[in-house]
């Protein structure tokens, strides 16, 4: 499969050169050459190249040849901590090998819920050294209960060696190794023509496509069913040139027709509205593209018109692959779901696709009222009239859940026709009222919004009544998570001190921020201790899961140290006694710790961890170091467990800071990372005033969106005037 590189933008069908971040000729033609070479040496029939973005724990397919780009859009972007294998490869540096569809669905079902067809795919990470650029992948035909033999899965990794160094050189060279736009999807060879005379013969349309979607052939019948000849048809895009076979309902059957290399038939409509005329249509694969076969075909049951007075059957491939998979994939995105506005997300990204939809609502239920909960795709204010409205309304998204049944209106006018007067967004479209009820217990509704007017066959009206109990569970799971949330953060925020102690020649600021990613708010803890002595204590503890058991025993603990503390102990002697405690209690749970009992008038400090993260020092000239204090077992493990004693001096105007792995550890990088970060920010911050120091080092943190774990920062400063 030898690909010129030069033509890759002029021929690509889904990307163009200035469609995204820039990729120079160089990385392009390194690219499409080592995608072209791998699925060759393997045998395969399509390939691609995912690299690293600019935006963290993001990959993009960068390249993607045998397969067309369009039909595979929902896999350009690849979140570098999602389960599937392009992320598995990348964030664990190791092969994974699919032979078959039944070792694709054990490992990876996410994947094979949104392509539920045969076929086998390799993936490679691309790495140099501690360097990972990305992942090279392969897609070939299955071999079913038959692993990729060590041959191929050493000309494999030899490929992605290859594109390593070379990446190498490109960026020593200045080129970009990073990707930001669309793929570049490079023409394959065309199929050979032939018998040119008897497909002419036929009276169905014959078109050869190539494994991009591009029409290399079309016969004389061509013209008069699909209204183009082969002039005008010859080198667009499929879909492009014949939109109607772009419909989301038909892309399922080119996307299984290319994996798996079976045939595949099914019932297409060519023109929107009750008169549309209904074409059959084929699909026929082989190893350079497909032929295509369009011929007429009496309305299919399910068709619009008829769904009054349904057929019995399934209507066509698409109904009964939709029915199979896409609950599938929605249920198993749904699990990963915690909360209300991470429900909402998942119901975006995998339902509205799934049936060609635009425009989503969710309303829930609370006090005999329903308030907007999530929307997309409505103009903007539009749905604020209904938010909050009673359940004595009459309107379609109330009677959905008072009824608890579902309500579908092929037409914007049917809808306004059985409620008079209503709002209405658009003039044209379809929508689909669902009620959300779970277990018995109405939990709100859905509305799902059309562009254009459609029909719901009775299999897409029972697929989304189901999805519709999916939703509702995982929404009334979100909730209970969403209250003991509340209570969390309430527990979390009455332990947390409220004040610090202010003393001579020592400054002290402590940051919290729960985590937003579900129930992860409780564990971590800071505390600043002025003992009778005149020393202070600063103290920074993390404990072993979340939620409002992590609170309490976070409340236990920080209680425990501030006894052992006050009382005049050593702080070994502090770290054993808080171990011991734990370990009487048995919660269940374990802890890291790290303690440091500082004289604010010399600077010397005393310092002992127990499998916390090491803290780092500023010193006065901005050098900054991450500390190497030898540490023990972390708490409620072993009640024998020694916690070895360290001797610093803080002088003055320098900064001491102690911290949870939630500031410096991210999904997909290395912790080490982090704490590189963080020193950096660290030497990098002015460190006067001191509250200014830690809003910068906690600033990142504080603007993602997900965050999956709590953070306490703890920042003392020796100062040589009062504090």
């Amino acid at each position: 499969m030898q690909v010129p590189a030069a033509r890759a933008h002029a021929d690509c069908v889904t990307a163009r050169p200035d469609s995204g971040g820039p990729a120079s000729d160089a990385t392009a033609e390194v690219l499409v050459r080592a995608t072209a070479g791998a699925v060759e040496a393997l045998g395969g029939f399509a390939g691609g190249v995912y690299l690293r973005s600019d935006d963290e724990g993001l990959l993009r397919l960068a390249v993607l040849a045998g397969l067309p780009g369009q039909l595979f859009r929902p896999w350009w972007r690849m979140q570098a901590n999602r389960p599937y294998p392009v992320a598995e490869a990348y964030r664990s540096g190791q092969s994974v090998h699919l032979h078959d569809g039944e070792e694709g669905m054990r490992r990876f079902p996410q994947l094979m819920a949104g392509l539920p067809f045969t076929f086998a795919s390799l993936y490679e990470p691309v790495t140099a050294g501690s360097e990972r650029f990305g992942v090279l992948l392969v897609m070939r035909s299955a071999t079913p209960g038959v692993p990729v033999g060590p041959a191929d899965r050493e000309r494999l990794r030899e490929a992605a060696d290859r594109l390593a160094r070379e990446l190498v050189a490109l960026g020593a060279a200045g080129a970009p190794v990073t990707w930001n736009g669309d793929p570049l999807c490079p023409p394959s060879s065309a199929p050979s023509g032939g018998a040119r005379q008897a497909v002419d013969r036929l009276p169905r349309a014959v078109l050869s496509v190539d494994r991009r979607g591009r029409i290399a052939f079309a016969n004389t019948a061509a013209e008069g069913l699909l209204g183009l000849g082969e002039p005008l048809l010859r080198g667009q895009v499929l879909w492009e040139v014949l939109p109607w076979l772009g419909h989301p309902a038909y892309e399922d059957h080119f996307r299984g027709a290319f994996l798996s290399g079976e045939r595949v038939h099914f019932a297409a409509r060519r023109a929107r509205g009750p008169d549309g005329e209904w074409l059959s249509v084929g699909l026929f694969p082989g190893p350079d593209g497909m032929t295509v076969t369009v011929g007429s075909t009496e309305k299919p049951t399910y068709a619009p018109g008829s769904v009054e007075r349904p057929g019995a059957g399934l209507g066509s491939p698409a109904d009964r692959a939709s029915a199979l998979y896409r609950p599938v994939a929605l249920a198993i995105a749904l699990t990963e779901a915690v909360t209300a506005r991470q429900v909402s997300a998942v119901v975006t990204d995998e339902l509205l696709p799934a049936f060609g939809g635009r425009q989503l609502a969710i309303y829930l239920l609370d006090e005999r009222h329903l308030y907007l909960a999530w929307e997309t795709g409505f103009p903007q204010g539009f749905l604020n009239r209904f938010d909050g409205v009673s359940l004595d309304v009459r309107l379609p998204g109330v009677e959905t859940l008072t009824s608890g049944r579902p309500l579908f209106f092929e037409s914007m006018e049917r809808l306004a026709a059985a409620y008079p007067g209503i709002p209405l967004d658009a003039h044209v479209g379809a929508r689909a009222f669902l009620p959300l009820i779970a277990s018995g217990r109405p939990v709100g509704s859905c509305i799902l919004g059309f562009d254009e007017p459609r029909g719901f066959s009775p299999e897409e009206r029972t697929v989304l009544t189901a999805l519709a109990g999916l939703i509702a569970q995982a929404l009334e799971r979100a909730r209970r998570y969403d209250n003991e949330a509340a209570l969390a953060r309430g527990l979390q925020a009455a332990l947390l001190p409220h004040r610090l102690p202010v003393l001579a020649n020592v400054a002290t600021v402590g940051r919290y921020l729960p985590g937003t990613d579900g129930m992860d708010i409780g564990g971590d803890w800071y505390d600043v201790i002025a003992t009778s002595a005149g020393l202070l204590a600063l103290v920074i503890g993390d404990v072993q899961g979340h939620g409002v058991s992590a609170a309490a025993t976070m409340g236990q603990l920080r209680s425990a140290v501030r006894a052992f503390a006050l009382s005049g102990n050593a702080p070994e002697e502090v770290m054993r006694g808080t171990n011991q405690l734990l370990i009487d209690l048995d919660p269940g749970q374990f802890a890291s710790c790290c303690y440091v009992l500082l004289d604010p008038d010399s600077g010397r400090a005393l310092a002992v961890r127990a499998g916390h993260p090491q803290p780092l020092l500023r010193h006065p000239d901005g050098r900054t170091e991450v500390l190497d204090l030898p540490g023990g077992v972390v708490l409620g493990i072993d009640a024998g467990g020694d916690y070895p004693v360290t001797e610093l001096r803080l002088e003055p105007g320098a900064v001491l800071a102690l911290y949870t792995d939630g500031l410096v550890e991210k999904p997909g990088t290395d912790i080490d990372t982090g704490v590189e970060r963080l020193r950096a920010a660290l030497a990098a911050a002015r460190p006067s005033p001191l509250t200014e120091m830690a809003d910068r080092l906690v600033a990142e943190a504080g603007n993602t969106a997900d965050r999956p774990d709590d953070i306490a920062l703890l920042l003392a400063s020796r100062t040589d005037r009062p504090g």
